[in-house]
């Protein structure tokens, strides 16, 4: 029988979100910061059974490209969307598969026998969200894995590729190889930033897969970070988005797109043929009222965005699908979409 294929293929740490509101003592406790994506230390081993005994908790399927590949499956046809990555063989695992199954997303999950999937501290404070992830057996993938029967084919036959900043910290080795081959076949290779530690702390592994990339998706902090990082003294979305889009590209026949986002503010869009005409969109802003949970926005975004680019949208029509996902993501709880369905694109 003929293996199915999918336009997009997705890769990144699998986590089950345990997400909590009103936590402001526990960021005073563990020093954590109202807006921010950490790996957790020694320090934060004791957080997660402190959210779950304390605190009334909601478990939501995330990890970061996980979820924009849900995201991206909601909008598009059935069977467009494939994602990679290593999970346990426990509860968690089968939380995130039953997400996956409502969203339509097909995984091709790397099991390991006797680890914990991995988990995400979520604490909510008023409009923000402070994200402490324990990797587990997400950190376990083994690049051998994309090479193996069930996974080599859909690999082979996607068009599009999407990886989480968070990847680097251990699975560079992994992001590089698809990255190169992806160029190398004039595929489409898109990179989220994911959080400010990425370009802080893993930049030589950055610096290494973005001449690969097509495309780069970050918010405004991640930005900055890039910047600082990189000793660009002006920090703004344009600036930043033009000083990534001219970074050296393998495959110059496809321009670097670069895509920063502002939260409610606006997203700006940088190409590398035109790096100084600059595009800003507006993002229709929601009242307070309306916000329930800014986690997975970024995410939801991506989701938006990757849909738009598999039925060969314009950048403009793939920017507002973006929009429209990340609105309806923080009006519930976590990064969720609407059921039943609604029309996007």
């Amino acid at each position: 029988m003929a293996t199915q294929t999918y336009p997009l293929f997705c890769i990144g740490n699998p986590l089950l979100d345990i997400q909590v509101y009103n936590g402001e003592a526990i960021l005073k406790k563990y020093d954590l910061k109202a807006n921010d994506a950490i790996l957790a230390e020694e320090k934060h081993a004791p957080l997660y059974d402190e959210l779950v005994k304390n605190y009334e908790v909601t478990y939501v399927a995330g990890g970061a490209s996980q979820n924009a590949a849900r995201g991206a499956a909601y909008i598009l046809p059935p069977n467009s969307v494939v994602y990679a990555g290593c999970v346990g063989d426990d509860q968690l695992a089968e939380q995130l598969k039953a997400a996956n199954k409502r969203e339509g997303l097909h995984q091709v999950y790397q099991v390991k026998q006797g680890e914990k999937t991995g988990a995400c501290g979520v604490i909510i404070t008023g409009h923000n969200r402070s994200l402490v992830t324990t990797l587990r057996a997400a950190e376990k993938f083994d690049n051998a894995y994309l090479a193996s029967p069930e996974v080599a084919p859909l690999v082979e036959a996607a068009k599009i590729f999407y990886v989480e900043g968070f990847f680097l910290t251990h699975g560079s080795d992994t992001v590089l190889e698809v990255s190169k081959k992806a160029s190398e076949a004039s595929k489409v290779f898109v990179l989220n930033l994911s959080a400010p530690f990425i370009p802080q702390f893993f930049g030589v592994q950055l610096q290494q897969v973005i001449p690969y990339c097509d495309i780069i998706i970050g918010n405004e902090t991640e930005a900055e970070a890039w910047a600082s990082a990189n000793g660009l003294p002006n920090k703004d979305p344009v600036t930043v988005a033009k000083a990534l889009a001219t970074q050296p590209k393998a495959n110059p026949a496809r321009p670097r797109t670069v895509i920063i986002t502002h939260g409610s503010q606006s997203t700006t869009v940088v190409t590398q043929d035109d790096p100084d005409n600059a595009k800003v969109f507006a993002v229709h802003a929601l009242s307070d009222a309306e916000i329930v949970d800014t986690n997975g926005a970024g995410d939801a975004f991506a989701g938006g965005f990757l849909g738009g680019l598999v039925l060969g949208k314009s950048l403009e029509e793939s920017v507002d699908a973006g929009h429209k996902m990340g609105s309806m993501c923080v009006q519930l709880v976590g990064p969720q979409y609407k059921w039943p369905k609604v029309h996007i694109l």
